[in-house]
């Protein structure tokens, strides 16, 4: 129960509900986010690779550093899924709290980095739309190493290509990578620029 008078807040806003899973270990809770709060004694507690220092465990995945330092404070199944999120997300941290190594396909984050790392110097598509002009095809902007630069105002050279549809959505998770042997230089008219002018 929140004290109404002396409302706590977050990083997230100021929390409407509470819930103490134990002492100096409170999940709060706002309109739009929530997280654990550990007191500094708990947060002492903390790894040093996976310690927030301020205290605060967002919900999407740093939650999961409360779970697997505080495991008697949460059920079998969410010491599991915390050990999961760490891997995906918090691979280097993990690695070095745990004394492994992940292998491929353990993590989400390690695996777009190699991915990037494979694929430094070829390009890679950023942005990407069926194209009108030619039916079947889908027209994509593409950069070395897929980096992008400000919007609107991007260091990266650009090219546009064309890419059959049906070979466009087998795509890595990580992206698309461009085959300028295969794969059409598109210099013509351009989707992006007709549906923009449209709008």
């Amino acid at each position: 129960m929140l004290n109404s008078t002396n409302p706590t807040y977050t990083p997230w806003g100021k929390a409407d509900y509470e819930k103490v899973y134990a002492e100096g270990i409170v999940f709060y809770g706002t309109p739009s986010h929530g997280g654990f709060k550990l007191d500094r004694e708990r947060n002492a507690k903390v790894h040093p690779a996976l310690r927030e220092r301020d205290g605060f465990y967002e919900e999407d995945c740093a939650w999961a550093k409360v779970a697997f330092t505080f495991p008697d404070v949460f059920s079998e199944k969410d010491r599991e899924a915390a050990i999961r999120t760490l891997k995906e997300w918090y691979p280097d941290e993990y690695e070095t709290v745990a004394g492994v190594i992940l292998a491929p396909g353990e993590s989400h984050v390690k695996d777009e980095r190699l991915f990037l790392e494979r694929h430094a110097n070829d390009w890679i598509v950023i942005s990407a739309i069926r194209s009108d002009q030619h039916p079947g095809m889908v027209e994509c902007i593409a950069t070395i190493g897929g980096r992008r630069g400000q919007w609107g105002n991007s260091d990266s050279a650009e090219r546009r290509y064309l890419v059959p549809d049906v070979e466009y959505h087998r795509r890595s998770k990580f992206g698309f990578v461009i085959d300028p042997d295969r794969h059409a230089r598109c210099d013509g008219p351009s989707s992006f620029i007709a549906r923009r002018a449209a709008s």
